[in-house]
């Protein structure tokens, strides 16, 4: 049976939306019928035109029109195209044209239906999930499955053009992708294109919060594209006015930076730019054995002292705004880098303590990676959180700094002085906020492993199940900014306990001292100035045992600590259930996987079954509990901010009285009938997704 939980939280779920825990609909109204009729299978491009916020962004088309944008980059990506030229027309629709080598218009030999019109219709179909030696595309902007097909499920028109194997199709869709005017093919004439693709889509207006695409956005991201495809040419046209604007940089991350800065503060740099690349040839270097061949990142890095830093992230040519594991990495290399060259030149003061944000605060920079299999956050790619990613640029960004600044030691000690500056600075701002820990103030738990910062804000506490996981977790943290309060057994069900009597029981005693906030009512204004710790993180096993003790938590927290959890100050670690052993597969080396649940245990071997691995080739490791897994894992995992999911915690939009009324039948010590009977009735409908 699944966990029930608590009616008034709201937790995100891993792709942005919120789950929320059911409404006890027996007390306030009549059941609804729920039978095997109520049961609807959405199919085809059903699910986009349902719920189009889960696979775009819909406050513009701009997002549906750059997967097609990113299809023809793709195909320059690989070596198969020179041009892309972008035509907004006078009717609303816009257009994308390239020479790549053409989308295959042949039948598909399982579907039996024109590969084109299965690209354009199915939104688990494409040329991108061929990873193997031989196939389409060894890098692409990411695998979620969707692309094109969310296009044409919010237009009211597409039209396709295909020139291959000396022939011309056309394809048309209408309706939100409806095949209105079938495949039609003919001999290409004298003076047309060899091959290519041209898209032509109108964005259905109702699917969007307004229907123009917002041009300086548009502007950004094709120049975005020339930038990173040297030589490639870039056209954008406005047929309302005639304007045409081209972009081809022969310079390549260098020549944007530069471009950039000056457009912004136009502050002088304190070194010359930093710039550089490296793939992995894993034939060829033995430290490379790790990554597929091809894989690594090309960057232009540039230190200033005044103005906003420009930065700017990208994995195969998709803009990545919100960042993600690439960029992590990036900033781990340049900090071991500064850190090394600082230590070896003995440049560092007495007592000044440097952290990679002292290295990376004045740091503007332009990333471009490229990785074989990308996982990104949501369906808009707008974070990488491939957790290989963190390892790939920092062991190709470091050594090349390194090197870097040894050859240029005036240079270094320049930046060495500027990064010094930043710790002091910070140093200095941190000592505001002091630790309170003289008279009047209660003794810290003796269990707690404490951190060493003091800026509230960073720090994390996590509330770890069992004195094991806790020394797997003491191990693996990251000391600087990560406290450790292990917890012995099941926490007390707090929801009918007094608030004066909460310090009987020393779980919950430790626990408010720890935070340093005392227990409170959701009417109080409490004292939170000696909140010791921004985030307070919950871990726990991923089992129903560990569910139960999530639950109790939270009940704690909602009940005797509200304002910590209005301010979004608790949080659920997601530790995962399984880890995947997956052996090599074309270009990509073995590899440990790890999922959260069954669920996605099972996307894992649909997609290495896709990757042409046999079944039965990869093995299945069931974590029993946190103390099984290493410091390593549980760190890679669960605690890396740069790798984890964490789930913030917040209180949704509810009713107040009927949320007690739910949480007394659900927590309460005399509602065991009333709690059955709800669990008998309600039970399979709530989800247990914490």
């Amino acid at each position: 049976m699944p966990r029930p939980s608590i009616t008034m939280l709201r937790i995100p779920a891993a792709d942005g939306r919120a789950s929320h825990f059911p409404q006890n609909d027996s007390m306030a109204s009549k059941t609804s019928q729920y039978s095997e009729s109520s049961i609807r299978v959405l199919k085809g491009l059903e699910p986009v035109k349902q719920r189009p916020g889960m696979y775009t962004r819909t406050d513009n088309p701009l997002h549906v029109v750059q997967e097609v944008i990113d299809n023809a980059s793709d195909e320059a990506l690989g070596g198969y195209g020179t041009e892309i030229l972008v035509t907004l027309h006078r009717d609303g629709s816009i257009s994308v044209e390239d020479d790549g080598r053409g989308i295959p218009v042949g039948i598909h030999p399982e579907e039996q239906v024109p590969v084109v019109e299965i690209v354009f219709t199915r939104l688990h179909a494409g040329g991108k999930f061929d990873k193997g030696k031989g196939g389409a595309y060894a890098f692409s902007g990411g695998l979620h499955g969707v692309g094109v097909s969310v296009t044409n499920a919010l237009a009211t028109r597409l039209d396709v053009t295909v020139w291959r194997d000396g022939a011309v199709s056309t394809l048309t869709f209408e309706h939100g992708g409806e095949v209105t005017r079938p495949l039609a093919t003919r001999k290409i004439e004298r003076g047309e294109k060899k091959s290519g693709t041209r898209v032509q889509v109108w964005p259905d207006a109702k699917y969007f919060d307004s229907a123009a695409i917002p041009m300086a956005e548009l502007q950004r991201l094709l120049r975005s594209k020339a930038v990173l495809l040297p030589g490639v040419k870039v056209t954008l046209v406005l047929e309302k006015t005639g304007e045409q604007t081209v972009w081809q940089y022969e310079q390549g991350l260098k020549g944007y930076l530069v471009e950039a800065l000056a457009q912004g503060s136009g502050a002088e740099l304190v070194i010359p730019m930093f710039e550089g690349e490296h793939f992995a040839d894993p034939d060829k270097n033995a430290g490379e054995e790790g990554f597929a061949e091809g894989e690594g990142a090309s960057w232009v890095v540039a230190w200033t002292e005044e103005g906003a830093p420009v930065r700017e992230s990208y994995v195969n040519l998709i803009p990545t705004p919100a960042g993600g594991t690439h960029e992590s990495g990036l900033r781990e290399g340049l900090f071991l880098a500064v850190k090394s060259f600082i230590e070896m030149h003995s440049l560092q003061p007495k007592g000044v303590k440097l952290m990679s944000e002292d290295v990376f605060a004045r740091a503007s920079f332009v990333l471009s990676a490229k990785v074989l299999d990308p996982q990104f956050q949501g369906q808009i790619k707008e974070r990488l959180n491939s957790r290989d990613a963190v390892r790939l640029v920092s062991t190709f960004s470091r050594p090349a700094l390194e090197l870097w600044l040894n050859h240029h030691v005036d240079f270094g000690k320049k930046l060495a002085e500027l990064v010094i500056r930043q710790a002091q600075a910070r140093t200095r701002a941190a000592q505001k906020v002091e630790k309170k820990k003289g008279s009047g103030v209660a003794v810290l738990p003796g269990k707690l492993t404490d951190c060493e910062s003091t800026d509230v804000e960073r720090n994390e506490i996590f509330l770890v199940e069992g004195d094991s996981a806790g020394g797997s977790a003491k191990m693996g943290r990251d000391k600087e900014f990560q406290a450790i309060l292990p917890l012995r057994g099941k926490v007390l069900n707090t929801w009918e306990t007094e608030r004066d009597r909460l310090f009987a029981n020393n779980e919950v005693h430790d626990i408010a001292v720890a935070i340093g906030v005392d227990p409170h009512g959701p009417d109080d204004e409490p004292d939170l100035s000696n909140l010791r710790y921004g985030k307070i993180c919950i871990l726990s096993d991923a089992d129903v045992d560990g569910a139960h003790i999530q639950v109790l938590l939270l009940t704690l927290f909602f009940r005797h600590f509200p304002k910590l959890m209005a301010n979004g100050n608790v949080c659920v670690a997601r530790p995962p259930l399984f880890r995947v052993d997956a052996p090599a597969r074309g270009k990509k080396p073995a590899q440990k996987l790890y999922a959260l649940d069954e669920g996605e245990l099972e996307a894992i071997q649909d997609k290495l079954l896709k990757d042409g691995v046999k079944e039965g080739a990869w093995q299945i490791s069931r974590f029993k509990g946190l103390g099984e897994m290493s410091a390593g894992q549980l760190w890679e995992t669960t605690m890396n901010p740069d790798t984890r999911r964490l789930l913030p915690v917040s209180l949704g939009e509810f009713d107040m009285p009927q949320t007690v009324t739910m949480m007394n039948m659900l927590m309460g010590k005399g509602e065991a009938s009333q709690r059955r009977s709800w669990l008998e009735e309600k039970g399979n409908e709530v989800e247990a997704d914490i």
